[in-house]
């Protein structure tokens, strides 16, 4: 028996969870758009997920139009549960889900709404990350010594759900994850991957009063400032593509605060391709950080990187976050002076900078939305909340 999407739950029926009549139900016009490409099979298979009574249930995508997603539903074509895209791609392979498509009809296919599909995959919660891997982000941020990498402890949550702005300075980033399919070990390159995109939300006062101020480039603190609930909103699709790499280098990043373009850059721009980006990690497998009440590695077993492991590949220019200016340093610097020279000059300029209204109220705010739009990626869409 097919299964029909109705309301909030599962029920018997003719069709294919086919939701009709609901267009321009899904996301709002604006920035967020309606609307987003889908790669042709040929170039990617691009995957989806809603929640069933059963559990979550993978959609191969065709369009994305008009606030609703439509797509061959995977349980009913192979006739069991397909709660995971990575495990249909291993069972079936890349030729048997690209025909699918092609022999399924269009009055088969399942459309739900793009605000009901859920985290598009399976992933995990140790992922490694790259910061300044773009040259205009380096600069805005002040730091010369080019990418570094650390690790984000953070269980991802769907693209549309709320975060928490926290009692720090809360700052957004757009990225690019790389998604492991298989076990990755040291060695030749992964000849697959996935992709998904990522908001890499930051507390900058957290990671400000943790890093190391003379070599930012250790990574220091930036687990800390980045690792809280909340903090790693992933996009409502997941795709494979036949070429990764080929496929990542003509992705244009885009994010929106409140409807305003504040990010924006084609992927290409980086400093480490994904290459790099795996071959940086292997050298670096066995550096430690301070984290919290304890240490923790940018793997969690130096020898692979498991699958579901996001390998972030960095933020374009346009965050919040645009170093910390010459007036907080002389603010710091006379503080540091006036009080018997209470602690290093660095925890005044960062106290003269956390404290300055004019700071502060740059960041994100309650009631702020935060939006990302990619082609062929899908949506990120958060509401900042208290």
């Amino acid at each position: 028996m097919q299964q029909r999407r109705v309301g909030g739950g599962w029920r018997s029926g003719p069709a294919l969870l086919v939701l009709g009549g609901v267009a321009g139900l899904g996301l709002a016009d604006g920035p967020g758009g309606n609307t987003i490409a889908i790669a042709p099979v040929d170039e990617a298979l691009t995957f989806a997920r809603v929640e069933s009574e059963r559990g979550p249930r993978a959609l191969l995508v065709v369009r994305y139009e008009n606030g609703n997603v439509e797509g061959v539903d995977l349980s009913t074509a192979f006739g069991g549960e397909v709660s995971d895209p990575v495990s249909a791609y291993r069972e079936h392979g890349y030729a048997a889900l690209s025909a699918l498509v092609a022999r399924t009809p269009v009055a088969a296919r399942a459309i739900v709404r793009a605000t009901d599909l859920t985290i598009p995959v399976d992933l995990g919660s140790h992922h490694v990350a790259a910061g300044t891997n773009y040259p205009e982000h380096a600069g805005e941020a002040g730091v010369e010594d080019g990418p570094f990498l650390f690790a984000k402890l953070v269980t991802p949550t769907d693209a549309r759900a709320p975060v928490a702005v926290g009692g720090g300075l809360l700052d957004y980033e757009v990225e690019l994850a790389f998604v492991a399919l298989d076990t990755i070990r040291t060695g030749a390159p992964p000849t697959e991957m996935g992709m998904i995109l990522c908001n890499d939300y930051t507390d900058r006062e957290t990671l400000l009063r943790h890093v190391d101020v003379w070599d930012v480039s250790s990574g220091q603190g930036f687990t800390t400032g980045k690792s809280f609930p909340g903090y790693l909103p992933v996009g409502d699709l997941f795709v494979i593509p036949r070429d990764y790499r080929d496929f990542a280098a003509k992705l244009e990043l885009q994010l929106y605060v409140n409807d305003t373009l504040r990010q924006q850059s084609m992927v290409s721009a980086h400093v480490w391709g994904i290459d790099q980006l795996l071959g940086e990690t292997w050298k670096r497998r066995g550096q430690r950080w301070q984290h919290r009440d304890g240490q923790v590695a940018l793997l969690p077993d130096e020898n692979v990187i498991e699958p579901g492991t996001l390998i972030m590949a960095g933020t374009p220019a346009g965050t919040v976050f645009q170093n910390v200016g010459l007036l907080h340093r002389l603010k710091g610097a006379v503080r540091w002076a006036l009080g018997g020279f209470n602690g290093p000059i660095a925890k005044h300029v960062i106290d003269s900078y956390v404290s300055a209204p004019g700071v502060r109220g740059g960041y994100l705010q309650p009631g702020d939305r935060v939006t990302i739009r990619v082609e062929f990626l899908g949506v990120i869409d958060n509401e900042i909340v208290p």
